[in-house]
């Protein structure tokens, strides 16, 4: 017989051998490669001080907002659809189907519920917190206009703690945009992604002391003189408490700032950035971090990325090699229900793109005829410092923020059900407290906020922790006992008595075997594996000690599939791997 005629059956043959051990024994990546320290060519990079000066980080990004919003309303979908561009599932995710810690993520939520005094604290270390109460008159130098953005502020050196971005709220929605900002840093710390340290400030005027003959910009404008006038404009538009002035204070953050970074692509300057933006699980996954805050504006000139020098005297020279970067969202002074001066525009947000290809051509071809969410929502009466922001018809499957943002768009199932997993660690008592946080004179405002908080992030569990399976922290206790927590349950997506659980184990070539589960009643499960291997004999990783545990809880429509080896009664099971099932 001809040997190319046998090539297709011993592929097949070689693929199957192959899949028989979708996971080999080892343990999960846990931390990426991407925090070790890297040395980037140095190149000159004169600046005022030091005309001589050698940048050994790399490049500053300059993001333009008029570019940024063209390119992914227009530029970036009609060269996909040209080039029939297709992204499967986020690359890098490891065999627990959770994300390693990284420059972008760190587990958090997911291995620790924080105590109300730290979620509160958000990303700030307690050295950032501002007294305001006990600092002399002029301590606080304001040294620099507020350059972008919508918010008008200024930049404050406080002594002794560092520089800080101060920024104002307007008139027609006092308290919204601060609360929002440390709400939001807050939710996003407590997530795991890097963020400013954001605080709500009370202070008396007379802590500020001008630098004399400041200039800034606006967005679109030329410079102009940042004066005492200036600055007591944006005070007397603030918010006030008796005779304190309510700001937003940032802290500045960390390192050699290399400007935002992208949702596409990757760094070519930077040697440890080798996955695609728009393939990472938690760029696409944060959109439902996004929709749950209402967080609109989630753009990349709302990011960071900076260089942190792990160079002897870095200190001194803060883009000197060997260093790392690390990526931060910034700026979600938005959500919450952030308008724009023209309301038309204000009821579309979260529903639709400012300019939506989509919506467009269904509205042609239907006349316009059918009732979308922007044309029956309202604003809550005497609550409207909060705009549209509401659950009734927040759809977490439909949201969608200011443009197209291309990790957002190509987020799946399994990345919307990897976020959905750590936002059901926010228990109503968390929720309660991150609406505090708000500092809200008035109290209806703040039961609002909670309600509303609660409200999104229920219909956000109940989307995407029924269709792939709930089950989160699988692990191994003891030799035998294969235990995990019911996400679905524990936040009481349905009755106790909705969840009927259904384990059976399969070894290679064997039949299935029914495995009793035990619960505890909050959502916590165990089932006892019996042995298939002993404990000598046949290597660790030998297919006979190979086996996979399926566990569907009735709920979701998917079940839990953990891949195990049997190392014997006395080692006992270690897990290898999970998968979840796509019904």
């Amino acid at each position: 017989m001809n040997r190319w005629i046998l090539l297709p059956f011993v592929l097949v043959a070689g693929g199957c051998a192959a899949t028989d051990r979708a996971f080999p024994l080892r343990s999960p990546m846990s931390v990426d490669t991407d925090l070790q320290p890297v040395s980037v060519a140095c190149r000159r990079s004169p600046t005022p001080k030091d005309p001589h000066n050698d940048s050994c980080a790399p490049d500053v990004y300059i993001s333009p907002l008029i570019w940024d919003g063209a390119d992914n309303l227009v530029f970036r979908p009609l060269s996909e659809a040209i080039g029939v561009e297709h992204h499967g599932e986020a690359v890098n995710v490891n065999s627990l189907d959770e994300v390693p810690d990284s420059s972008w993520f760190t587990n958090r939520l997911s291995r620790h519920v924080p105590s109300q005094a730290e979620l509160a604290r958000g990303a700030c270390k307690p050295e950032l917190i501002l007294d305001p109460d006990n600092a002399p008159d002029g301590a606080w130098t304001i040294d620099r206009g507020k350059t972008d953005g919508s918010s008008p502020g200024f930049r404050v050196i406080v002594a002794g703690k560092g520089k800080y971005l101060f920024k104002g709220e307007p008139p027609e929605q006092p308290e919204r945009p601060s609360a929002a900002s440390v709400i939001g840093a807050a939710a996003y710390a407590a997530v795991g992604f890097n963020t400013s340290c954001e605080q709500i400030v009370y202070f008396r005027p007379s802590l500020l002391k001008l630098t004399p003959g400041l200039q800034h910009k606006g967005n679109f404008g030329g410079m102009e003189p940042f004066d005492q006038r200036v600055v007591d404009k944006i005070l007397a538009d603030a918010p006030h408490r008796g005779g304190l002035v309510r700001m937003q204070a940032s802290a500045w953050l960390p390192g050699y700032l290399l400007g935002p970074f992208s949702y596409t692509g990757t760094r070519a300057d930077d040697p440890n950035d080798v996955i695609a933006h728009d393939d990472r699980r938690e760029l696409r996954g944060g959109r439902l971090l996004a929709a749950w805050l209402d967080h609109f504006d989630a753009r990349e000139q709302n990011t960071m990325t900076s260089w942190i020098t792990d160079a002897p005297g870095g200190k001194s020279k803060p883009d000197a090699s060997p260093g790392h970067v690390v990526h931060y969202y910034l700026d979600t002074s938005d959500c919450l229900g952030s308008e724009w001066d023209w309301e038309q525009i204000s009821r579309r947000l979260g529903y639709s793109y400012i300019a939506d290809w989509g919506d467009m051509a269904e509205d042609l071809v239907t006349l316009g005829i059918p009732t979308r969410p922007w044309d029956r929502v309202r604003r809550a009466p005497g609550l409207e410092i909060f705009g549209f922001f509401n659950v009734r018809d927040f759809d977490p499957e439909q949201w969608k923020n200011e443009y197209p943002n291309a990790a957002f768009s190509r987020m799946t199932e399994r990345d919307g059900a990897w976020m959905a997993r750590i936002l059901a660690r926010f228990t109503p008592e968390m929720v309660e407290t991150l609406a505090r946080m708000a500092q809200l004179s008035d109290p209806r405002k703040t039961a609002y906020l909670t309600s509303v908080l609660q409200g999104r992030l229920d219909k956000i569990l109940e989307r995407y922790l029924r269709r792939l399976s709930p089950l989160a922290n699988v692990h191994v206790v003891d030799s035998d006992q294969l235990c995990a927590e019911d996400l679905a349950e524990t936040r009481g997506l349905r009755p106790g008595e909705a969840f009927r659980y259904d384990a059976r184990l399969r070894r290679h070539g064997g039949a299935e075997i029914p495995v009793p589960v035990t619960r505890d009643g909050k959502g916590g499960i165990c089932e006892t594996l019996p042995h298939v291997a002993p404990d000598g004999g046949a290597a660790d990783d030998a297919r006979e000690r190979y086996v996979k545990v399926a566990i569907a809880d009735g709920v979701a429509k998917g079940s839990l599939v953990a891949h195990l080896y049997d190392l014997g009664p006395i080692r006992g099971y270690k897990l290898a791997g999970i998968e979840r099932t796509d019904p």
